[in-house]
């Protein structure tokens, strides 16, 4: 029988470093590439993954304006927002959300495939999203994925 280790926060720190990843999003599917991001925030793509640890890369993604959706989710898919209040649920299709805001439904997309917690709120920062082909993180040169 296999058996899986975790390894501690103590021994993590010696072992790992975080690199820096290049994501083009253009002619992407968006689901399938928000589920690629979020294996690679989280660490799961390394042999030292541990659950409970941070232990993934940063990733930034350009051209995010030129993301695509399959079938007629371009004009029905529906982004909802409430405020709590009575009359205040507000909505938008993934068409005008793309328009206003081009990052936002990929920054969705990889936070609803993240853990709800604290640790998951903290893999999201590393998320950098860019509408347009130019990102400002070249020093840290990233690495096509």
């Amino acid at each position: 029988m296999q058996h899986s280790t975790l390894m501690k926060r103590e021994g993590l720190g010696k072992k790992f470093n975080r690199n820096w990843v290049v994501i083009d999003a253009k002619g992407q599917t968006l689901g399938r590439l928000a589920s690629q991001i979020a294996k690679v925030l989280m660490g799961k793509h390394k042999p030292e993954y541990t659950p409970h640890v941070d232990t993934g890369d940063y990733v930034v993604v350009i051209n995010a304006k030129e993301i695509k959706v399959t079938g007629k989710k371009r004009e029905q898919k529906k982004y909802f927002h409430y405020s709590g209040y009575p009359g205040g649920i507000r909505e938008w299709t993934f068409e005008e959300r793309l328009r206003k805001h081009p990052t936002k439904p990929l920054e969705e997309a990889v936070k609803n495939m993240l853990p709800k917690t604290v640790l998951g709120r903290r893999m999201l920062k590393k998320l950098k999203v860019y509408a347009g082909a130019e990102h400002p993180h070249q020093v840290q040169s990233p690495q096509p994925y």
